[in-house]
């Protein structure tokens, strides 16, 4: 089995949301090299669904890559919190809708070449709508697109996230 062993690990950097850390390891054929770590809580992730079969995306900006993102509804899940009332939290908080009805698809790691980050993918349904409530830091748009819709959206490059693609592509196969 080919397996690196942490022989030192250094902390770079404490944030909010993610530290940064460096890891000496040993290589199988004994050699060593250094491996840095982006740790980032978990996180949670919805595809809702509303009674017209369309799927919800919000629209924010992302300051990482300088530009608007259209994405499924997402947010670190908080301490002490499940990664299902996370999603709950966030559906609401970001598209005003709370879901009667809400199952686990996946979970992933996000980025696991450099970043510990695990994301609970869940499926809303049953859509009530109720009222948003958005983080402080936080200007999000919501829209409502259909499969056809947002099939344009892909072929035109309007949809570069990552776990909003994975949710797309479950959607549109099932």
């Amino acid at each position: 089995m080919n397996t690196e062993i942490t022989v030192k690990s250094e902390k770079i950097f404490e944030g909010k949301i993610i530290n940064l850390r460096v890891d000496t390891v040993e290589l199988e054929d004994k050699k060593y090299t250094k491996r840095e770590i982006v740790e980032h809580k978990d996180a949670s992730a919805i595809l809702a669904v509303n009674e017209k079969n369309e799927m919800l995306l919000v629209k924010q900006y992302r300051k990482a890559v300088e530009d608007f993102l259209y994405e499924v509804p997402a947010g670190i899940i908080n301490m002490a919190e499940e990664p299902i009332e996370c999603a709950l939290r966030e559906l609401k908080e970001e598209t005003g809708f709370e879901a009667k009805k809400i199952k686990k698809l996946f979970e992933f790691y996000t980025s696991p070449g450099f970043s510990n980050e695990k994301l609970f993918l869940f499926k809303a349904e049953e859509l009530t709508f109720t009222s948003t409530n958005f983080d402080e830091d936080e200007f999000i748009e919501s829209i409502s697109v259909s499969k056809e819709e947002v099939k344009k959206m892909l072929e035109t490059g309007k949809i570069l996230d990552s776990k909003t693609l994975i949710a797309i592509i479950y959607w549109l196969n099932s």
